[in-house]
Order: structure tokens, then sequence, then C-alpha cells
């Protein structure tokens, strides 16, 4: 068994780097230190842990399965050892000018972005907020890394090691110009299936089961415009006698700036279940906790459980 007083913490600094850079040039600039330093480093790693650890490749350096083993532990270990060195420095919003970096939807951004955007412009003056499309990005990877900050969408498949909470549900509905036949009335089956759909051919989860489920009920078949995301859908849908399903929030912002309204489709779709995630390595971080608490006083739509029990799965409450 190896004890922690025989390894140079230093050494784990700079696998927690390659692990997220994959090349020795690029950890060398991020901690200030020379090529050899770290290729000596690495070396050190490898005899330590009596594995090659990271493999040349054309695609930089790849982590064998060992390194893949460590990766989590020696990321959670630095990042408490970090936030032990900080704790005299709690997070201060009014003063701040820390830049937080969250994954979302193109929907999301539509729906997140205009309040955040208006509360930071009165609590955190200085504070920036970015956003970047979940769908193109690892987020996952990357909020481990510490490059994402926060998640906000309906995803799924998403790893144990983070924690959530749920912000709202969402139900699809079918949206359309003022003035359009399906207004003000019940559509049925035959009625909407013969429409002109616009039809969203997102790949990202969950809107690709929605697709599945609009496809089997046969709205593909006569459809002749799509578009791959759903910001565009507005602008097309007001201008057009096209119908368009999406999901509620979306309908209910683009209605008055563009002359919209909508109904419940006459198919039986799944809810969108809507929740902030966040990596466990910065549960205490002082910083996440101050925007997840702000994102909750926002958009947090459903009651806190009756038995007082924790709205966050697999985390204490939010501050």
């Amino acid at each position: 068994m190896r004890d922690v007083a025989d390894i140079d913490l230093n050494l784990l600094v700079v696998f927690h780097q390659l692990y997220q850079l994959r090349h020795v040039s690029l950890v060398a600039k991020r901690l200030g230190l020379s090529q050899p330093t770290v290729s000596n480093a690495l070396a050190r790693l490898r005899k330590t842990f009596g594995d090659e650890l990271f493999v040349r490749t054309a695609h930089g350096m790849q982590p064998t399965p060992g390194a893949d083993r460590i990766a989590e532990p020696v990321g959670q270990a630095l990042a408490s050892v970090s936030a032990a060195l900080n704790l005299e420095e709690p997070f201060d919003a009014a003063s701040s000018e820390r830049r937080f970096v969250i994954a979302m939807t193109d929907v999301g951004e539509i729906h997140f972005m205009p309040r955040l955007v208006e509360y930071c412009a009165r609590l955190a003056p200085h504070v920036g907020i970015s956003s970047v499309r979940a769908s193109a990005v690892d987020w996952q990877q990357q909020m481990e890394a510490g490059r994402i900050d926060l998640a906000l969408g309906a995803f799924t498949d998403v790893a144990e090691r983070f924690f959530h909470r749920r912000l709202f549900s969402q139900n699809y509905v079918t949206m359309f110009r003022r003035g359009h036949p399906f207004a003000q009335r019940k559509v049925g089956l035959k009625e909407f299936l013969s429409a002109r759909h616009l039809f969203v051919d997102s790949r990202e989860s969950p809107y690709d089961q929605i697709n599945a489920r609009l496809e089997k009920a046969g709205v593909t078949r006569s459809v002749q415009f799509q578009v791959p995301h759903f910001t565009a859908v507005p602008y097309i849908v007001s201008s057009t006698d096209m119908v368009v399903t999406v999901p509620s929030k979306l309908a209910q912002q683009a209605c008055g700036p563009f002359s919209l309204d909508f109904t419940a489709p006459p198919l039986r779709l799944p809810a969108l279940h809507t929740h902030v995630f966040w990596h466990r390595r910065f549960h205490q971080d002082s910083g996440n906790q101050w925007l997840r608490a702000l994102i909750a006083e926002c958009f947090v739509e459903e009651p806190a459980t009756a038995n007082g029990t924790s709205p966050a799965v697999g985390a204490p409450p939010l501050p």
C-alpha cells in the first residue's frame, strides 16, 4: 500500500492537468513549468504507480485504464485541498469578477439567460456568465475538469458523480401564428397530421425521444422543412401557416414577441424535467453555491418535499 507521505503531491497536480489537457506543452504552460519538468514529473508518476498512465498518440497523451481509475479520486482530493486553502475567502457576489460557464441547450439559453443577466446586473455587477451549447461539448467531462460550472437542462444518462436539483417540469405544445385554423379550439389527430409541420431535427437528448414519438405518429411523412435547432422556429412559424411542436417554455417566451399561439397536441408526449447539475468536486465551492442558489431563486417552480428532505439529489440542501 502506498503511503501519501512517500508521494510528492505536486506530481498529482501534474497528473490532473495532463488528464484534462492531454498535451505536455499545454500542462507546462498552465503550470508555469518547462516541458522537460513536466516530462520528468510524468516519469516519476509512472514509477510511483507502476503504470504508463499516458500514452502518446496522434490525438495527444491518452490515458490508460489505470489513469482513468485514479483520475476522479485524485481530482476530488485536489479540490478538497484547494477548498481547505481558501476557506478564508468566501464568495462575495457584489465585488467578485468571477466568470461562470453554464452548459445548456438553445431552448435553455432563451429561457435562462435573460433573467440571469437581469439578476446579475442587480446583484453581481462584475460577475460574468457564458453559456456553451451542451451538445457541442462533453459537458460532464468539462464540468469534472472545472471548465464548466453548471449544466441546465432536461438531460438524461447523467453520471452518479453529479448532484442535481429539479427546477421545473414542462409539457410539449404545438405552436402556430395567431389566426391559424388551430387557434382556440381542440385539434384532432387527423387534422394535426394533415397540417404543415416544421420539424426540429434536434439530436440532443431528450428532444430526440420526442422526435421519435412524432415520427411514429406520422408527423414527418409530409414534412417539407426542418431545422436542427429551436432558435429559428418562432421566426419561421410566425410568417407561415406551419405548426411546430416545442417545449411549452419556448412557446410562452415566443408568443408575445412573435404574435404566436399554441395548443396541446393530440399526442401523448412525455414531459421534460429540467434540472441544475453540478459536480461533487465543487459542491462546497462558495461561488458555485451562490450561482446554484440564484438559479433556484429564479427558476424553481416546485416546492420542497413535505418531509423536509433535500431537493438536491445526492447532496445537502442548497444554501
